[in-house]
């Protein structure tokens, strides 16, 4: 049965499981996870009663899971899932006017070589993707300037050395896990990338034509979880730079206790340094082995104050205040009952909107619409 402490259920969107959930005004954009449901498009005006607008579809063997929205420009990835399909359809990023959300009309696609584009960020006129392309092993961190969406160029990319083989780069990393950058996070000059089981690196892109690293750290291998998303805070918390640092609870590389969150202190951000983690009471007695997908997610890119919430994957919503960096504290939680047919809920991603309701969606089916009374 659904548990909660400081939220409340208001509302539910019936749809396909998916990978991502983001808000653009009273619009909200799901990224959905199979096809053939591609993205979906939600009026939540009225949250206990939100309709659904407009839907696009995609092929056997490509997902869009991933979308993000500003100003009536949306962008969807487009990325291999599976061997089968259309291989015409490639893989790359989808622009769409969404002016009109109940009619979104694409504009124009920027289309990858190889599995395409997995994760990104956008804020309004730049795209920070993390596509693959011949001659790269592993997905790369990329820029596109999306001021005339029919038109996207691209300025400026970077990589791992190594990763460039087509460009006569050595590969040093033999049978390690290959490079993957997950996932670019811009605020003001600087990138916070997440490399998977690479670790972290924060870029300098005051050019963006010429990325530049500044500081790199890795908790792989002695940690065997991935690193997923790296979330600048933007305030100063008890005089600190801070940092949110979720690592996934998938693709161990040894059997292993779930992943949980860090937090680290950047303000030198040359040197990041660990200074507390963050694990669900309870979820972890005895750091036993357990099954993938019982730990942490993806923390809400968007929001407010020192409350960050979580998709905690079986876990379901989790608001971890970090005003003390040093002690995080969870101040309220929404454990979802699991889909039908599902053992256990699957909470992918999570936002929040301008009246501090949140969306949890689930990766099997559905969306949670829920208030909370911390912000």
């Amino acid at each position: 049965m659904a548990s909660s402490l400081n939220t409340k259920h208001i509302g539910h969107v019936d749809c396909p499981g998916g990978g991502q959930v983001w808000i653009d005004g009273d619009i909200l954009y799901i990224g959905h996870m199979r096809p053939p449901s591609g993205t979906t498009l939600v009026d939540i005006s009225d949250p206990r009663n939100p309709k659904k607008l407009a839907t696009i579809d995609v092929p056997p063997g490509w997902h869009s899971h991933k979308v993000r929205a500003q100003d009536g420009v949306m962008i969807i990835n487009h990325e291999r899932f599976g061997n089968e399909g259309p291989a015409d359809f490639g893989g790359g990023l989808a622009i769409y006017d969404t002016s009109n959300p109940a009619e979104p009309k694409q504009i124009s696609k920027w289309i990858t070589s190889g599995k395409g584009v997995h994760r990104y960020d956008y804020d309004g006129r730049y795209a920070y993707i993390s596509p693959t392309e011949d001659g790269y092993v592993g997905n790369f961190v990329m820029i596109l300037d999306l001021i005339d969406p029919a038109n996207p160029v691209e300025v400026g990319r970077w990589w791992i050395p190594g990763q460039w083989v087509g460009g006569g780069e050595e590969y040093p990393w033999g049978e390690y896990v290959t490079p993957r950058c997950h996932h670019p996070i811009r605020m003001g000059d600087r990138l916070y990338v997440s490399y998977w089981h690479h670790g972290l690196f924060i870029l300098d892109i005051s050019d963006m034509s010429k990325p530049r690293a500044i500081a790199h750290i890795n908790s792989s291998p002695s940690f065997p979880h991935p690193t997923h998303t790296c979330l600048p805070v933007p305030q100063k918390l008890k005089g600190r730079n801070i940092m949110v640092v979720a690592d996934e609870d998938v693709a161990k590389l040894y059997p292993a206790a779930p992943s949980f969150t860090w937090i680290y202190d950047i303000t030198d951000e040359t040197n990041p340094l660990p200074i507390s983690t963050w694990q669900v009471p309870g979820l972890d007695p005895d750091g036993a082995p357990q099954p993938p997908m019982m730990g942490c997610h993806q923390p809400s890119e968007r929001f407010t104050g020192s409350i960050i919430p979580f998709a905690w994957f079986a876990q379901g919503l989790r608001l971890v205040d970090i005003a003390d960096p040093f002690a995080p504290t969870e101040v309220g939680y929404f454990m979802p009952d699991p889909p039908a047919g599902a053992e256990r809920s699957s909470s992918n991603d999570v936002t929040i909107d301008h009246r501090g309701i949140v969306y949890l969606i689930d990766r099997v089916r559905g969306v949670d619409i829920i208030e909370t009374s911390v912000f």
